[in-house]
């Protein structure tokens, strides 16, 4: 994908060939089905499993992913909430905190609404897991004022937020060349601003027709492929 773009396309056959020749190694992630979850508070306000891992069944824009995770910084933790589209595969809005307060996840959605408002309707759900920020007052009446629906996984069930998931591994993967230089909050908060940036623009992926998440979203909604594909005969 990144060699059509170069003016150089080529099969991925000819691309392992060459790979092979020159001892190239190209890093595979290893599944991970498991991860360690935050104990969830004991509360009622648990909301359907309405996805139902049907993640791709309504069209862009329709099921919201949202989850949290931890980023090392020399010996303790940072996190970061992000939401992402699983259909356009889109970053579309995301928070990067020193504190697990509710409040940076508050700030993820308030993200959303300003920047993507106009796409976004009534029939839009926002689905996590079951972890105490979710199911806190303060989440609940948010989505409710932003006029979101809400839809949860089933408790310790990765498999129901598969996407958000596989988003982490792999960000986390390519990211993990930085985490010994990271001093302070502030680098590693350079670093995931300039790698979502590198996510949605510039990083191209198979399921999506060989585009950028940016690009595939930019597609759904004009039918017209990027130049470079154009130019190439990608249909």
């Amino acid at each position: 994908m990144r060699l059509i773009r170069m003016g150089t396309p080529m099969n991925h056959k000819k691309v392992i060939r060459l790979m092979r020749k020159y001892g190239l190694k190209c890093p595979i992630r290893k599944a991970n089905p498991y991860r360690r979850m935050m104990k969830a508070m004991k509360t009622d306000a648990i909301a359907p499993n309405v996805v139902s891992r049907q993640f791709k069944s309504r069209g862009p824009r329709q099921i919201l992913l949202t989850d949290i995770t931890y980023i090392r910084l020399n010996k303790s933790f940072c996190y970061l909430s992000v939401i992402i589209d699983p259909y356009s595969m889109q970053v579309l809005a995301f928070e990067l905190s020193e504190s697990l307060g509710i409040d940076f996840v508050l700030l993820t959605v308030k993200q959303l609404m300003n920047n993507h408002l106009h796409s976004l309707d009534a029939t839009t759900i926002i689905h996590s897991d079951q972890g105490s920020h979710y199911t806190s007052v303060k989440f609940r009446e948010l989505l409710k004022d932003s006029n979101l629906r809400q839809s949860m996984s089933r408790r310790g069930n990765c498999w129901d937020n598969a996407p958000q998931e596989s988003f982490f591994g792999h960000m986390k993967d390519e990211l993990a060349p930085y985490v010994s230089s990271w001093k302070t909050f502030d680098d590693v908060k350079y670093r995931i601003n300039d790698w979502m940036d590198y996510y949605n623009n510039d990083r191209y992926q198979s399921q999506l027709r060989g585009m950028s998440p940016n690009e595939y979203y930019h597609y759904l909604v004009t039918n017209k492929l990027p130049s470079a594909l154009t130019k190439y005969g990608q249909n």
